[in-house]
C-alpha cells in the first residue's frame, strides 16, 4: 500500500504560500510515497513537482484543481491545464481527453466551492472518485455526507489534506493498493477503488491562517494588476 497525498497547493495558487521545494521536503520527511500538487487553475508548479519528485524519493502526480461552473474538480494525470469556467460535464470530459482522473473534492462543502450547490446527485456520480475526507473541516458533516454518498454509489474514495502551507501536507492521505510505484499505477488503482482513507483535522487556527493568507494574497494580486 502506498501513502499518497492527492490535494495540496503551492504558492502558484492564489491562496497558497510555499514553493514546490518545501512541499516535496515535507512529503519526504513524513514518509509519503507519492504526491500531487493541485493548484487552483494552474498546472506549472505541479508539472515541476512531478519532475522533481524522484529526487525526494517520491512519485509525482501532475494535476490541478479546476474551477468549473459547478465548483472545484481535481484533475490528476494531466499534461496540460484544463480551462476554468467550463460546465461540470465539460470539465470531466476535458480531464478524460488527457487520460486523466477526475476526483470531486469536498463536494458537500458549498462554502468552499463544493459542486453539490449546483449539480444533482446523479451528476456527481460521473466523477471517477469522491474525496470523502478533506482535512480542512470544522464539524466533519460534509465529509460524512461525501462518504455516505460514495458508499451508496460504489464510487472510489480518496482523502486529501487540501494543504495551502507545506506543514499541513500529509494531514489526510489515501492508501493506494497499486501494482507498482508509478503515477499511472496509482491512478489506475484509485479508479478501481483499491483505496482506504485516513486523516486528521487541520487545526482550526491553521485553517483560519490559511484562509486569511489567501485573502491577503488575492487582494495583493488584484492591486498589482490595477497599478
Amino acid at each position: 500500500m502506498l501513502s499518497v497525498e492527492l490535494h495540496t497547493h503551492s504558492a502558484l495558487s492564489y491562496d497558497g504560500r510555499d514553493p514546490v521545494e518545501l512541499i516535496l521536503e515535507q512529503a519526504e520527511a513524513i514518509g509519503l510515497d507519492a504526491i500531487a500538487v493541485t493548484d487552483h487553475d494552474e498546472i506549472d508548479a505541479s508539472l515541476e513537482a512531478a519532475e522533481r519528485a524522484p529526487d525526494y524519493g517520491l512519485v509525482g502526480i501532475p494535476g490541478m484543481e479546476i474551477s468549473s461552473q459547478a465548483g472545484h474538480i481535481l484533475g490528476l494525470g494531466l499534461e496540460e491545464a484544463v480551462p476554468a469556467g467550463l460546465s461540470f460535464e465539460s470539465t470531466l470530459e476535458a480531464i478524460h481527453e488527457q487520460g486523466g482522473l477526475a476526483i470531486i473534492p469536498h463536494p458537500f462543502q458549498e462554502a468552499r466551492h463544493g459542486v453539490m450547490a449546483r449539480i444533482s446527485r446523479e451528476q456527481l456520480a460521473a466523477g471517477d472518485a469522491i474525496e470523502v475526507y478533506n482535512s480542512r473541516l470544522f464539524t466533519g458533516r460534509a465529509n460524512r455526507q461525501a462518504e455516505r454518498y460514495a458508499r451508496s454509489r460504489g464510487l472510489p474514495m480518496t482523502a486529501g489534506s487540501d494543504a495551502h502551507i507545506s506543514e499541513m501536507v500529509g494531514q489526510a492521505v489515501t492508501r493506494v493498493d497499486a501494482e507498482e510505484r508509478s503515477a499511472e499505477a496509482i491512478l489506475a488503482a484509485i479508479a478501481d477503488g483499491r483505496t482506504t482513507v485516513e486523516g486528521k483535522r487541520t487545526p482550526w487556527r491553521i485553517s483560519v491562517q490559511q484562509f486569511a493568507g489567501g485573502v491577503t494574497r488575492r487582494v495583493g494580486r488584484v492591486l498589482n494588476l490595477l497599478r
